[in-house]
């Protein structure tokens, strides 16, 4: 499928160069009309039914089940966010004072600080690989990297599908194997990838996927998805609420209490996960996300930034080569004489959005961008070298 630009689904001014989905995605037009819906049945509370509770929430974990290649929507549990999804995989996990963390140089904080405290609590180790900083394109020496830093000690292997703030993307089914190999728990945080990248729980084989809900997958700001295998089939959730217990949908019977969760990740959903006016958007957006298919968005992106990555590159800016980064998400390092603050401020003057991450810039886009956008952004950069 050859994906056309999809402007015209959202409402974006035209003076506007938005590229920076990966911090937060525009609602295109039926997650707003949903989303209002929402609104209005709020508004009529009487309207609500029992159903209400249950079988919208049914039909999202099928969306998101379907779109990383799982057949069984029960183990998708619905979250507030990633640390909540991250937490409860922690919350799951005990460790003996031999056992090492491995995460990725400058992990996002909130797949960082749920494993410092479990790697405490037990007085066990976090161990970072860093990025290498002998070659400009370290993809692939990276990836070497974390493969050959699991061994016997790796308990848990903890890290995204590609690298928030520039895009490296990870050879997950090279870490799968050599985690397998050791016994080690494969947990990925799929916020910055699920829904503009093919995934496969099938082909990966992660312990637990977790991801973030309201930039690539289009959901309202607080809501978010995770995935748990086997692993995590009888474990324990973070809070308990009635939804996730058998017969919950049985009114009348809520006070006999249920001592069995409903099966295998229900009981990790966060309470009040049916929310009418969250799930009606998540689910008007996952259909348009699986209309569209993660693989045409990333060709699409492509086709958009190809000429863009050749410009900045004659411009002095560092990228790294396509086979080790993702196209919807990339980080782009400055030259040397250029200060951060003067094309913060340049781009901000040209209504070009964008995100400052460590040391790069990171341009994240999507179908509702096209190459001119780009073309925008690099006259800015063009102006700031040559009269700096």
């Amino acid at each position: 499928m050859d994906l056309k630009q999809q402007k015209h689904l959202f409402d974006l001014p035209e003076d506007i160069t938005y590229l920076n989905i990966a911090s937060q995605s525009p609602a295109f037009n039926t997650i707003h009309q949903a989303g209002l819906y929402g609104l209005l049945q709020k508004r009529r509370p009487y309207l609500i039914t029992g159903s209400d509770y249950f079988e919208p929430v049914k039909q999202l974990k099928s969306l998101f089940a379907q779109l990383i290649d799982e057949d069984d929507y029960n183990r998708i549990a619905l979250i507030p966010s990633a640390s909540y999804g991250i937490a409860t995989v922690t919350n799951n996990i005990v460790l003996k004072p031999t056992d090492e963390i491995l995460i990725i140089d400058e992990q996002f904080p909130s797949n960082y600080y749920s494993w410092k405290r479990l790697a405490d609590q037990y007085q066990a180790t976090i161990k970072v690989v860093k990025v290498p900083l002998d070659s400009e394109n370290n993809g692939k020496q990276w990836n070497l990297d974390i493969i050959e830093a699991i061994n016997s000690n790796t308990a848990v292997v903890a890290m995204g599908h590609i690298h928030w703030s520039n895009g490296t993307v990870f050879d997950l089914k090279a870490i799968r194997e050599k985690s397998k190999q050791h016994q080690a728990l494969l947990i990925i945080d799929g916020s910055q990838s699920i829904g503009a990248l093919p995934f496969s729980v099938k082909d990966l084989q992660p312990d637990a996927l977790i991801c973030a809900g309201y930039k690539w997958l289009f959901g309202p700001y607080g809501c978010g998805y995770a995935y748990f295998s086997e692993t995590f089939d009888n474990g324990i959730p973070l809070e308990e609420n009635w939804t996730n217990r058998l017969d919950s949908d049985n009114f009348s019977g809520l006070t006999n209490y249920q001592e069995q969760y409903k099966p295998l990740a229900n009981r990790y959903c966060a309470g009040e996960s049916a929310s009418f006016l969250n799930v009606k958007m998540q689910i008007a957006a996952l259909q348009q996300v699986l209309e569209w298919t993660p693989l045409a968005i990333q060709q699409y992106c492509k086709t958009i930034t190809q000429q863009a990555v050749h410009d900045l590159r004659l411009l002095g800016f560092i990228i790294e080569d396509e086979a080790y980064r993702t196209h919807h998400l990339f980080g782009i390092k400055l030259p040397e004489n250029i200060a951060p603050e003067i094309i913060k401020q340049t781009l901000a003057d040209h209504n070009i959005f964008v995100s400052f991450r460590g040391n790069y810039i990171r341009l994240s886009c999507h179908v509702f961008n096209t190459a001119e956008d780009f073309k925008t952004l690099i006259s800015c950069f063009s102006y700031i070298i040559k009269t700096t």
